[in-house]
């Protein structure tokens, strides 16, 4: 899902060399809502998930066996195709904020595909992914298993109710392990346990600082 920039908006100091940001974490860490404020912040466009146009989804989590396939497959050349387009753009003209990013896809498809399915959505992913873009700066958000499990029932979606507790501490370990040796881009890793970027503008405006004064390759943001 395409949202069309905020005309008219300078980026805070610190941000030229972000042209493409993409936020990562679980199901229920809070991706849209830091991709939203941050497109907003710097007059980015907004390139988001878009989860209810896939129709296999609501019947993957009544029954992952079975639509774990048709759900993957659909997903992956949604995303590629946003990314693809994506890659058309000129960056330099009005950044871009995304609330995935294409390389952690596999992490879903390793955690509810069977081998011999997931050997051939591997075919199909190293054939597509060399059509995208690299971010310049990738924010992993991450919270424990927990919390997310809480946000899960909190925000009470109908289509996540059949959601396990099991497989949101699978999916948590499988993030936490890829980007704990994530090289592609710089890396920001956030724990968003105490944090809330929706409700409290000064939780916001830490993360801005640490983006801006960001120097290595992998950096860490958190608040007790």
């Amino acid at each position: 899902m395409n949202v069309p920039r905020s005309p008219n908006t300078a980026l805070p100091p610190g941000f030229e060399r972000f042209r493409y940001i993409a936020v990562e974490g679980p199901i229920a860490v809070g991706k849209t809502t830091l991709a939203r404020r941050l497109a907003e912040r710097i007059g980015g466009s907004l390139l988001l998930e878009d989860f209810e146009s896939n129709p296999f989804l609501p019947k993957f989590y009544r029954d992952m066996s079975r639509w774990a396939f048709a759900t993957q497959m659909f997903f992956l050349f949604q995303r590629v195709g946003q990314a693809a387009d994506l890659k058309q753009r000129d960056l330099f003209d009005h950044p871009t904020v995304s609330d995935f990013l294409l390389d952690k896809d596999p992490l879903f498809a390793r955690l509810t595909l069977g081998d011999e399915e997931y050997q051939l959505y591997q075919q199909v992913f190293q054939h597509l992914a060399p059509q995208t873009s690299t971010p310049d700066l990738v924010i992993y958000l991450q919270a424990p298993a927990d919390v997310l499990i809480d946000r899960v029932r909190r925000r009470g979606l109908d289509m996540e109710r059949p959601v396990s507790s099991d497989y949101l501490y699978r999916l948590a370990a499988l993030y936490a392990d890829y980007f704990h040796s994530y090289v592609n881009s710089p890396l920001l890793i956030v724990n968003s346990e105490n944090l809330n970027f929706a409700d409290h503008p000064q939780d916001f405006e830490y993360l801005l600082e640490k983006i801006a004064g960001m120097r290595g390759q992998r950096e860490f943001f958190s608040r007790g």
